[in-house]
């Protein structure tokens, strides 16, 4: 009987279908993660589906409003000031996040749909990059100073080598899953991308540039910087759901030892971003000066070590409750209200 025939008249060998308990999200023996059927983890593909109704690219995104107002001199020393530090972190701190993502992270998550929203995220970090290289161009900055201020900047510096240090151990050669010193070493490389640097690093230079969006300048860096803001929403809650199902499936590597060691991570991390304000606005602007950002890192600390288990230990006040507004999709703005350009439809693609 051909395979057509079989297959029409349902005889298929179902000894080999896939029980969905047996797809573990990482070390994976017994499943062939080529197969993403029969779903088990349905908050992966979710977040997959929630990523993939976030697409936008940067270029359809109107620069002229803010080239005129870079260009026209009324911007102070310290706004722009403000402006560069950020955009130098960003420029490469998409690109440490991306790089993990498909260096350290995709090879050993074994669950197929997690690894589905994988691939998605770590094209939405090359677009975020994309995005800096767009902004650069549009400005028209030296983008070698922009790109190397992760060498250059001792804020910026600091930060992305503490994430740097969190991956060097996944990326040996002889790194496993397998035994519980890597799982916890896993779970540390995903606290320190997830948590750390897309839940906690990225966040006081969200309030920063969303600050001129919300008094109506340099809009278009603004409208680019709520995109992404929004897609590092969704990276936060997969990178969470990550974490937590991990340590469902092996509550063995969740020891107070760990626990502690993260909370550790967590407030060191505090201290970086605290010390990147400060150097971004060194007297204050915008309304904003370091102190708000003292008590904002710690909110949002707080907020992210709840998430995974660990309990808040700075109890600070929120100081710019418009950010949740902005983060809340249902509470904005036509997503898409402001694109300038439409998709090209194959037919009109030269290939």
């Amino acid at each position: 009987m051909s395979c057509c025939n079989a297959a029409e008249e349902g005889q298929y060998d179902l000894s080999q279908q896939i029980d969905p308990e047996d797809k573990r999200l990482i070390n994976c023996k017994a499943v062939d993660v080529n197969q993403l059927h029969p779903l088990k983890y349905h908050w992966a593909w979710e977040h997959y589906i929630n990523g993939c109704a976030n697409h936008w690219m940067p270029t359809e995104v109107s620069m002229q409003k803010d080239i005129e107002i870079w260009k026209g001199g009324s911007l102070t020393d310290a706004e722009r000031r403000v402006i560069m530090r950020n955009l130098g972190f960003f420029a490469t701190g998409e690109s440490l996040v991306g790089n993990n993502i498909v260096l350290a992270i995709f090879k050993h998550v074994t669950n197929p749909e997690a690894r589905q929203y994988l691939l998605r995220q770590a094209f939405e970090e090359a677009i975020h990059t994309h995005t800096f290289h767009y902004i650069v161009e549009s400005l028209g900055l030296d983008g070698r100073e922009i790109f190397n201020m992760y060498n250059e900047v001792d804020s910026i510096k600091g930060k992305d080598a503490f994430v740097m240090k969190l991956t060097e151990k996944v990326l040996e050669p002889d790194f496993t899953t397998d035994t519980l010193e890597g799982k916890q070493e896993f779970i540390r490389n995903l606290v320190g991308f997830y948590v750390i640097m897309e839940g906690i690093f990225f966040y006081s230079g969200f309030v920063m540039i969303l600050s001129f969006h919300r008094q109506n300048r340099m809009t278009g860096i603004g409208e680019q910087f709520q995109y992404i803001l929004r897609d590092e929403s969704i990276h936060l809650n997969f990178g969470v759901d990550l974490i937590n199902g991990i340590k469902a499936e092996n509550p063995e590597i969740w020891t107070p030892k760990l626990q502690r060691e993260i909370l550790e991570m967590i407030q060191e991390a505090v201290n970086y971003e605290y010390a990147y304000a400060c150097d971004c606005l060194p007297d204050g602007v915008l309304g904003l000066n370091a102190d708000m950002f003292k008590d904002y890192v710690q909110y949002v600390a707080d907020r992210r070590m709840e998430r995974i288990g660990i309990p808040a230990v700075y109890g600070s006040k929120n100081p710019f409750p418009w950010m949740s507004e902005t983060i809340d999709l249902a509470k904005e703005k036509n997503f898409f209200e402001t694109r300038v350009t439409e998709y090209q439809s194959s037919a009109n693609l030269v290939w």
